[in-house]
């Protein structure tokens, strides 16, 4: 199908939104993105790209060969909480190294090439519901304008008000575990620099280098029921993040010790969409399968969707698009999706069951990586 001139509109100038929005437009599609925010800025966090999401950033001509922007990763550090005792190191993935961005890094980059693909981006512009009829569909704003499109992409993130049209509503599953963000400055120059997972019954903590080793990155991980707030630009208290982990140590203890600021948010678990399009209307990124952030996939899925849902339009039609991109993307999601619900139960163990699980990573950890091998050999652009 050749899809220039087609009208997509697309919600949400995030991570998925905006590689979807350059992967239509270089197909020569007219491409309008929609962002409620008044500017395109991020709350500072980091976030892991594996080599699937690399190959579609290198594909749109977002990164080169050798990503300037982003800190290389030599693989992961296992460790236990008491005094930072190390388990095992899994090395960097067979298919190619993962990289650590800075969100608002990735956002930037994306923005301009979006920018420089032609892609027409409205800020400060409010979805306030879907007009959607069987030869008709559009959006209409706060203020009442309606725009018209050939097709709509929802990437407006885990709490779509665009996946309901789709879906009807669905209950959310709160796992009653809470995640803290935050990012210190870091002045280390290591050669090899990787990601640190401490593991402690009911908790773990991840941190990596972001921006050249001048930061470092830190997801904190625990279980509680007193605290049910989904949006993650929540502030929290960085002395009660300090006493809620005050018995980590090593490396952690010196992380947290230097927290000015941070954020958390409560984690829920929504269903990957049972239906993610309609034949007008498309669901992409957290909005098709919110994910837990404990195989670091969301942002890949994202761009994988981006990616698969340009390439569908090899189709006859608009309808038969969509159907060909729910029917490629949605077995994948729910498999990475699964995977990453169990990682939450393997890194919270308690009791018998960690020391078993300790043992077992010390002897396989250097083979344990290679069970993940089907996420990050996937290579949407082939």
């Amino acid at each position: 199908m050749n899809i220039e001139g087609l009208k997509f509109c697309v919600i949400g100038a995030g991570i998925g939104g905006l590689a979807a929005a350059i992967a239509l437009r270089q197909r020569g599609a007219e491409v309008l993105v929609l962002e409620q925010a008044p500017e395109i800025a991020e709350v500072g966090a980091g976030l892991q790209i594996s080599a699937n999401g690399m190959r579609v950033l290198r594909a749109l001509g977002v990164v080169g060969d050798v990503p300037e922007d982003g800190q290389k990763s030599y693989g992961t550090v296992l460790r236990d909480y008491r005094g930072g005792r190390f388990i095992s190191r899994i090395p960097a993935p067979a298919a190619g190294p993962t990289y650590y961005y800075h969100r608002a890094d990735l956002i930037d980059l994306l923005h301009r090439a979006a920018v420089a693909t032609g892609v027409n981006i409205r800020l400060d512009a409010k979805m306030e519901q879907i007009h959607d009829a069987p030869d008709d569909v559009g959006v209409v704003l706060g203020n009442g304008e309606e725009i018209g499109a050939d097709c709509i992409v929802a990437a407006d993130g885990g709490r779509s008000s665009i996946r309901a049209v789709l879906n009807g509503e669905e209950l959310l599953g709160f796992t009653h575990q809470v995640a803290w963000r935050a990012t210190i400055p870091w002045d280390r120059n290591l050669k090899a620099p990787k990601a640190h997972l401490t593991m402690g019954p009911g908790r773990h903590v991840v941190t990596y280098p972001l921006r050249n080793q001048s930061l470092m990155n830190i997801v904190a991980i625990e279980e509680r029921s007193d605290w049910q707030e989904e949006g993650w630009r929540l502030k929290g208290d960085p002395d009660d993040l300090r006493a809620r982990f005050a018995d980590f140590g090593g490396k952690v203890h010196e992380v947290l010790h230097e927290v000015q600021e941070t954020h958390l948010w409560a984690l829920f678990l929504r269903p990957v969409a049972r239906k993610w399009q309609n034949g007008r209307i498309a669901l992409l990124g957290d909005a098709a399968h919110p994910t837990l952030p404990f195989m670091a996939q969301g942002a890949c899925l994202a761009l994988e969707d981006a990616w698969i849902l340009a390439k569908s339009f090899d189709q006859d039609d608009v309808t038969s698009s969509l159907e060909a991109y729910e029917t490629k993307r949605a077995p994948r999601a729910r498999r990475v999706v699964d995977a990453a619900s169990s990682n939450a139960r393997n890194f919270h163990l308690r009791g018998p069951m960690r020391i078993a699980a300790q043992m077992a990573l010390t002897a396989l950890g250097p083979r344990m990586g290679r069970r993940y091998d089907w996420i990050y050999d996937y290579d949407p652009t082939a």
